[in-house]
């Protein structure tokens, strides 16, 4: 057996042997919002449920292991003591994804990931309308575990309001697991589907993806192409150029003057099988 001094290795390296064993967690999608009302949005995986009357939960926006900063999400929480804790489903998973990629202060994180901002009802930041379950919560404490990156900053949060998709209720009014089809972090890329298993989503570039706003609309407006679509296209760095559209031409004159609800199915084929780069290629054949 491996047995391991915590003191004597990397906290890199630590924090990955942690979160490949402490695993599957729930994902807490954290809207907030900066002194000035501007919104952001982040996801975070040290996060549970810890009573129910009152009913609490409990997230930590870590410092970043590497440069030893703090996020957004937890500035925000410190500044304004309001966070609305939006649940994750399969169906919007890689549109959260792509909203963890680290974009400047000020970058609304809605709109790079294609996500409609709902207003809440107590409190001022915004819902994460594509969530199943949104629940609008007033922050109670913030407890520091630390000040070295990978430290922990517990947000301890109530939930002062609960809004809950009716598509998710089965008929007694409970929430019908399956329904509801939420996800779950893991270790390194992979997730899980609470009633599919483990799967992969590649971490967003460590530049910055175009984003879903970046996306044309003629592909936004898609009545084929999903969230979960959008999302893997508008985690590039940038698109493939008019010579690498036009090789690929060559190579695939099939899809020469397609109609596009054929050539977003074509898209949607190759995004099926990861191939990001294949899918942008048919999206911008003339």
């Amino acid at each position: 057996m491996l047995s391991i001094n915590p003191k004597e290795i990397s906290t890199q390296k630590l924090h990955g042997y942690l979160l490949g064993a402490i695993a599957p967690r729930p994902i807490a999608f954290a809207s907030t919002v900066d002194a000035d009302g501007n919104p952001n949005l982040s996801p975070f995986s040290f996060f549970n449920i810890f009573g129910a009357n009152p009913p609490i939960l409990v997230f930590s926006p870590a410092r970043r292991v590497k440069g030893n900063t703090t996020k957004h999400t937890l500035e925000n929480v410190l500044a304004t003591k309001e966070v609305v804790i939006n649940v994750v489903n399969y169906a919007m998973v890689q549109q959260m994804s792509l909203s963890s990629t680290e974009y400047p202060q000020g970058v609304n994180e809605f709109e790079k990931a294609g996500f409609t901002m709902l207003p809440s009802d107590l409190i001022k930041p915004f819902r994460v309308a594509e969530s199943p379950v949104q629940l609008e919560c007033k922050v109670n404490d913030v407890i520091f575990t630390g000040d070295e990156g990978g430290a922990g900053n517990l947000i301890v949060c109530e939930v002062v309001k609960v809004h809950i998709s009716e598509d998710v209720l089965a008929a007694d009014g409970s929430i019908d697991q399956h329904k509801i089809d939420l996800v779950a972090r893991a270790g390194g890329n992979f997730y899980t589907r609470a009633k599919d298993g483990f799967f992969e989503i590649p971490k967003p570039v460590s530049t910055l993806g175009i984003g879903v706003d970046k996306i044309p609309l003629e592909i936004r407006n898609s009545t084929v192409l999903t969230g979960n679509n959008l999302g893997m296209l508008g985690n590039v760095e940038q698109l493939p150029t008019e010579a690498d559209v036009n090789n690929f031409k060559k190579d695939h004159l099939e899809f020469i003057g397609l109609e596009t609800t054929k050539k977003h199915t074509f898209a949607q084929e190759y995004l099926k099988k990861n191939d990001v780069e294949s899918a942008w290629k048919v999206l911008l054949l003339n």
